[in-house]
C-alpha cells in the first residue's frame, strides 16, 4: 500500500517477498512495483522457493568464542503441499561462558506459488513477466527462479 508519487528505472522485491502468504498479497505487491516502475523500466521478483521447484533442507551451522557460542539448525519443509505456504523452522543453542546452553525455536511462514501463479500476478498487474533460473555457485542449479518484470 506504500506510494511514494515517484517512479523508479529499476525495482528490487528481495527475498522478503516469501513472507507474502496469499495471492492477493501477491498482487498488491506487484501493483505497489508496476505504480512505482516507470515505462520501460524493471523490477526483479527474488523468492527463496516456487511450487515448481521446491525442496525440503536443512542447513546448520554457528561459531564460539571465548565467552559465548550458537549452533543453529534451520529446517525449511513443506507441512501442508496443498497450500500456498512452507515454513522454516530454526532451532539455536546458544551458549554464554560455562553455562548450560539454552535452545530456542523461531518459525517463519513463508508463501509458495508455483511458476505459472508468478507469471498471472505479474502479468495482470501490466508486466510483461518472464521466468529466470538464480544462477549462483551456492544455488543447486534449477531450484530458484527469479521473475524478471518489465514494464511497456
Amino acid at each position: 500500500e506504500v506510494r511514494l508519487d515517484r517512479e523508479f528505472d529499476a525495482i528490487f522485491v528481495h527475498d522478503a517477498v516469501a513472507y507474502l502468504t496469499t495471492l492477493d498479497d501477491l498482487a498488491r505487491a506487484a501493483e505497489t512495483a508496476f505504480l512505482h516502475c516507470r515505462s520501460g523500466g524493471a523490477a526483479l521478483f527474488a523468492p527463496d522457493a516456487i511450487r515448481d521447484t521446491f525442496q525440503g533442507t536443512t542447513h546448520c551451522g554457528g561459531r564460539d568464542d571465548e565467552t559465548r557460542g550458537l549452533r543453529y539448525l534451520q529446517w525449511i519443509w513443506d507441512p501442508d503441499p496443498g497450500d500456498s505456504t512452507y515454513v522454516a523452522d530454526f532451532a539455536y543453542v546458544l551458549r554464554e561462558g560455562a553455562g548450560v546452553p539454552r535452545i530456542e525455536h523461531d518459525r517463519h511462514v513463508f508463501g509458495l506459488f508455483a511458476r505459472a501463479e508468478w507469471l498471472r500476478v505479474l502479468r495482470d498487474a501490466g508486466f510483461e513477466p518472464r521466468a529466470e533460473p538464480l544462477v549462483h555457485s551456492e544455488v543447486p542449479a534449477g531450484t530458484v527462479e527469479m521473475f524478471v518484470a518489465i514494464k511497456p
